[in-house]
């Protein structure tokens, strides 16, 4: 055989030492992905918590410090027009105050129901979950919401 030959191929060996290389980074990385889509899910549903708490108190204030009412597991005077004493209607002189959330109510993060829930007792913050909707428990009493999801509490 001749030294000067070319040589055209990877060892056992070598190809070996590519592959534990490459297990090895990607039991690193792997947890590191998973977990970045629980933190983006937790940051989402901070963000339409927020946002959602914001517009209630917005509509508290428009409506002498009453709250919407659930009607069909939603919040309609939320995303639609309305007076002064909460009655929906058409947007104009009669009905000046909405839509504070345009379509629909942000969804859960964590579900993605967006569904409203009444909580277990009115005026005290929720222990626990209610129900099986997920989306959003909320006190129609003080205007207050929070996620109803298992994780949140």
């Amino acid at each position: 055989m001749s030294k000067n030959r070319p040589r055209h191929a990877f060892t056992l060996i070598e190809v070996l030492i590519v592959v534990v290389i490459m297990a090895i980074l990607a039991a690193a990385v792997i947890p590191q992905v998973a977990s970045s889509t629980g933190d983006a899910k937790d940051s989402s549903l901070e963000l339409n918590l927020h946002s959602l708490r914001a517009q209630l108190q917005m509509y508290g204030l428009h409506h002498l410090g009453e709250y919407p009412a659930i009607t069909g597991n939603a919040l309609p005077q939320l995303t639609g027009s309305t007076n002064t004493a909460g009655e929906l209607g058409a947007a104009g002189d009669s009905y000046p105050h909405g839509p504070y959330i345009k379509h629909e109510l942000p969804p859960n993060a964590h579900d993605g129901s967006n569904k409203v829930t009444a909580v277990a007792k009115p005026g005290k913050k929720p222990t626990r979950a209610v129900g099986t909707l997920g989306g959003w428990q909320y006190d129609a009493s003080t205007g207050d919401i929070w996620p109803n999801h298992p994780k949140y509490y």
